[in-house]
């Protein structure tokens, strides 16, 4: 079987790239993404063969991976995190089975929640759920079931998506519901353009994060009940404390 690659690429720079996506993209004759992560990815290894396509062109893209791949081209699809994380991974999956002789790859990578947390300091250090806020294939109303469900359980919170030019008050709407079950002195944080230029982090509190502007390469963190600040860094306990 001819073998199709859907990397991970973590947040674009090589140095959080992992060895394995590094030896992939290394060893590929084309790689297939959008855009933006094919730019990221071109500084890296220029004398590649790069095909990139505009957003909301995933099937188009991942199907030009499929026959590239058939045709015996060493492919590689590129996604910026993880593969499987919002990504390529599950739709050439599902697209590969009319191409039995592709066999589809996913090499992990360092998704946002994971290089976003290391940024801030410690904020997943319990139990957390991961929710897009993004409405483009989910109905907002589920989304609000998932925000309800993880604030009810106390759940560690990581948000993607979080806003957008037609999504701008997205945000603010789950930060109002989420206020409905935790305190407005929630410790939060924000890391923005992570492992790229203008990379910052913010801690603040829940009460303020619904007022704060985002886009779309911020990852945004709702600590849990016992989440708390320490010499600036978001922390959540793991519970060590209450071990006798």
């Amino acid at each position: 079987m001819n073998p199709l690659y859907v990397v991970g690429i973590g947040p674009g720079d090589l140095k959080r790239m992992t060895f394995e996506a590094k030896q992939v993209l290394e060893s590929s004759d084309l790689i297939i993404g959008y855009t933006v992560y094919t730019e990221l990815v071109k500084r890296q290894f220029p004398q590649k063969t790069y095909d990139a396509t505009g957003m909301r062109q995933e099937k188009e893209r991942c199907l030009r991976a499929l026959e590239a791949a058939k045709e015996g081209r060493k492919v590689s699809v590129v996604c910026s995190g993880d593969a499987g994380v919002y990504g390529m991974a599950g739709l050439l999956m599902e697209l590969g089975v009319s191409f039995p002789e592709v066999e589809i790859v996913a090499v992990a990578g360092i998704t946002a929640a994971l290089s976003g947390a290391a940024a801030l300091g410690a904020p997943l250090g319990h139990d957390f759920a991961v929710i897009s806020l993004s409405d483009l294939m989910t109905p907002w109303e589920q989304i609000e079931r998932r925000l309800r469900a993880a604030a009810m359980a106390d759940f560690c919170i990581c948000l993607y998506n979080p806003s957008s030019r037609k999504r701008k008050d997205y945000l603010k709407r789950a930060c109002n519901i989420l206020s409905e079950y935790r305190a407005a002195g929630t410790v939060c944080g924000l890391a923005r353009n992570i492992g790229r230029e203008g990379e910052s982090v913010e801690v603040l509190s829940l009460a303020e994060l619904g007022e704060v502007s985002v886009d779309m390469f911020t990852t945004v963190f709702i600590g849990n009940s016992c989440t708390k600040q320490i010499k600036g860094q978001m922390v959540t306990p793991r519970g060590y404390h209450l071990q006798k």
